[in-house]
């Protein structure tokens, strides 16, 4: 039949997630970081999803579409009431490690105080910069880290000394596809980044992470204070 459905431009998304928590019926999931119509059945067209996104990214067309179908809604629903997914917060074929949020810590289940030395500082998900959504409420007056992956298992007090009280982003130069540059400077041109510490290994390759921040910054067309810290390989700070 011919009737009007949700449509998403992939090359609009930002990944934030914020369509597929308005859509009550599940027809929209987490795919690679993007937002997918799973299912042409579980879309009402009623379009609740569409003031919930922040690039308008999700418009309706009228095309040839499966009719909505409530009872197919409706196991969904029960299918993740029994577990599949509830559990963890996340809806029917979504991707939870796009899924962007705020962490707010409890006292640990082992009764490690929330400030010990201990404790993890990560103050949001998820944390790769190619997942990171780059319109994500946790950016508001954030101080940031961009670490290189490995910087974290340089040192044992990673979490208190560079962690505590930033949003933490990291990647690998060397591994990762593309460059981080273009994502880094819609980050920090359209969110009120109070500062920027990068975080590097000593080793060569570890550089495309710092320049392509640097890089960022310089093209964000802000004033920022920024820094860079280099840790040898064996543990120690090598410049500050």
């Amino acid at each position: 039949m011919i009737r009007k459905i949700i449509q998403i431009d992939e090359e609009k998304c930002n990944g934030c997630g914020a369509c597929a928590e308005a859509c009550h019926e599940g027809a929209i999931g987490m795919v690679n970081g993007k937002a997918k119509l799973l299912r042409d059945d579980y879309c009402d067209g009623l379009g609740d999803c569409l003031p919930a996104c922040p690039t308008g990214a999700i418009t309706f067309v009228e095309r040839e579409a499966a009719a909505y179908d409530q009872a197919a809604v409706e196991a969904n629903k029960a299918r993740q009431a029994d577990g599949e997914t509830a559990a963890h917060g996340h809806m029917a074929g979504g991707c939870p490690g796009s899924r962007a949020h705020a962490i707010h810590r409890a006292p640990a289940a082992d009764d490690t105080p929330v400030h010990s030395p201990c404790a993890s500082r990560l103050e949001q998900w998820p944390v790769q910069i190619k997942l990171v959504p780059v319109n994500a409420p946790y950016f508001a007056g954030a101080r940031l880290l961009i670490a290189a992956d490995c910087t974290a298992f340089s040192r044992a007090d990673f979490h208190e000394r560079f962690m505590k009280n930033h949003i933490t982003l990291i990647g690998c130069p060397k591994l990762d596809e593309g460059d981080y540059a273009e994502k880094l400077t819609q980050i920090l041109r359209q969110n009120d980044i109070k500062s920027l510490t990068i975080v590097r290994m000593e080793v060569p390759c570890c550089g495309g992470i710092a320049m392509a921040a640097q890089r960022a910054l310089q093209e964000s067309g802000k004033f920022i204070p920024w820094q860079v810290v280099t840790i040898g390989t064996d543990g120690r700070i090598l410049d500050e």
